[in-house]
């Protein structure tokens, strides 16, 4: 599977600063030290309902790691995943009388076109879990064998009680596990299971479903935590730098999927951090495609809203923060962007080099965004105000905006 094409990065004058950034698994900032190739591993859509906000949201804070990291001249390994068979996806082509495959590749092309325009910073590897079945089917043999995961009617399952680590990402008792895991994909309540928690490896074939040879797993298709082990071991093995994703994946997702890693290799941890990004709420309400109450990245596109002051809309709220999206989030991003071409359009202005140090600075601290456009907004002010007589300044502030935040002016 191809992702899409990545926009150009501009270089920087100066030295760009490490990244300290929210780990979940420890509840608080750690700095990371990647080394001349940073990995990072950002789960993907399932392809329906795409590109919402929600998702907008997610991937604009994990772009943001990568342009950090690009700027203290590192290489960076970015491996993301498209969920591209699951429950939800078969049932949606169901209700609508449409292929399922259809729909996964119709709202996969879309999804690229929405992360183009918002210059989101493509993966080097873009793995669908079809794809990834190969991969996938050796695994969960791996872990029968070992006698960390066993079978249920067919189905096989992983032991959460084989990883002594279970539990040190998200750090929820079991009663909230439990409820998660019933709202988010998992079983809790079938009968037979070792550990009502134990997430499905393999589910074997169901009529009228899609299902793949699985050697001596018999027909079936991959459960959803091991996909992303596979591809994540796959190309960037143990111990990568970020395991990334929404604030709803920490658990049942990345708790399973590292379970399911440590176990396999015998090394802890999967990831060197777990870093999960806010909600984006409409209404009061989380934005959920069980509730329907989405706002669409190609929709506002389509209407003539700029990318440019989409990007300016998410960056204005903490990556960790739940928020809300209203029409006047969108006007105030609109009426920055506009504030911003202006000031940068005029032949000199005040000089910019404190600017991109302030922008570095609050990137580098949690990716602190709406610290960084409150600095671009003091200069592009002084700007209006007086003007300057630095002939480069306004270039200057065109790239580092684009370099750090992505956003073209």
């Amino acid at each position: 599977m191809h992702a899409w094409p990545a926009s150009e990065v501009p270089a920087l004058p100066g030295e760009g600063r490490d990244l300290r950034i929210h780990d979940t698994a420890t509840g608080g900032l750690i700095t990371l030290d990647p080394g001349p190739v940073a990995r990072i591993y950002v789960c993907g859509i399932t392809p329906y309902d795409a590109t919402h906000l929600g998702h907008a949201a997610t991937y604009n804070a994990f772009d943001l790691v990568q342009r950090v990291w690009l700027d203290t001249k590192r290489q960076v390994h970015y491996v993301q995943n498209v969920t591209d068979v699951d429950d939800p996806l078969l049932e949606r082509a169901q209700r609508d009388g449409i292929d399922w495959v259809g729909l996964a590749e119709k709202e996969t092309s879309l999804f690229r076109e929405d992360m183009t325009a918002l210059r989101m910073l493509p993966p080097q590897h873009y793995i669908g879990a079809v794809e990834a079945i190969p991969g996938i089917v050796p695994l969960v043999e791996r872990l029968r064998d070992a006698g960390a995961a066993y079978e249920l009617e067919g189905d096989v399952y992983f032991s959460v009680e084989s990883d002594p680590h279970f539990g040190q990402v998200s750090h929820l008792d079991a009663a909230a596990m439990r409820l998660l895991s019933a709202e988010r994909g998992g079983d809790p309540d079938r009968p037979g299971k070792k550990n009502p928690l134990d997430p499905m490896l393999w589910m074997a074939a169901r009529e009228g479903e899609p299902s793949w040879d699985g050697a001596s797993l018999g027909r079936g298709r991959p459960g959803w935590h091991i996909e992303c082990v596979a591809i994540a071991l796959d190309h960037l093995g143990m111990g990568f730098d970020v395991q990334g994703g929404g604030s709803d994946l920490a658990f049942p997702h990345h708790e399973m999927g590292a379970s399911h890693a440590q176990v396999l290799t015998g090394e802890f941890p999967m990831a060197k951090a777990y870093v999960h990004a806010g909600m984006v709420a409409l209404h009061g309400e989380k934005m959920s495609k069980s509730k329907g109450n989405l706002v669409f990245v190609s929709k506002l596109r389509y209407d003539g809203v700029d990318p440019a002051a989409i990007r300016l809309a998410l960056l204005a709220h903490h990556y960790r923060a739940d928020w809300e999206w209203t029409d006047q989030v969108l006007e105030d991003a609109v009426a920055r962007l506009d504030t911003w071409r202006a000031a940068v359009s005029r032949p000199d202005g005040p000089s910019a080099d404190a600017l991109v140090e302030e922008i570095r600075e609050a990137l580098s601290n949690d990716l602190d965004a709406p610290t960084a456009l409150a600095a671009v907004d003091r200069w592009a002010a002084l700007q209006h105000a007086q003007g300057g007589t630095d002939e480069g300044a306004p270039g200057v502030v065109s790239r580092a905006v684009d370099a750090l935040l992505g956003v073209a002016l």
